[in-house]
């Protein structure tokens, strides 16, 4: 297999590499609760999407 004749510099390498950094999660408000969620997803706060009820949440119970 074939090596390369000269030692490849750091800043082509970041260069090629660019796309491959994390991005922070793009979030957008619920319209019921106005919380930040997820696109296309479900809130985790009160569980509407496209304004239904998907998800059943659960209240915390306290555990003596």
């Amino acid at each position: 297999m074939p090596l390369p004749k000269r030692k490849y510099p750091k800043a082509r390498q970041g260069a090629r590499r660019s796309h491959l950094g994390f991005k922070p999660a793009q979030l957008t408000e619920c319209p019921q609760c106005h919380t930040p969620r997820r696109p296309h997803h479900p809130c985790q706060v009160c569980g509407n999407y496209g304004g239904r009820q998907a998800l059943v949440i659960k209240a915390p119970t306290l555990q003596e």
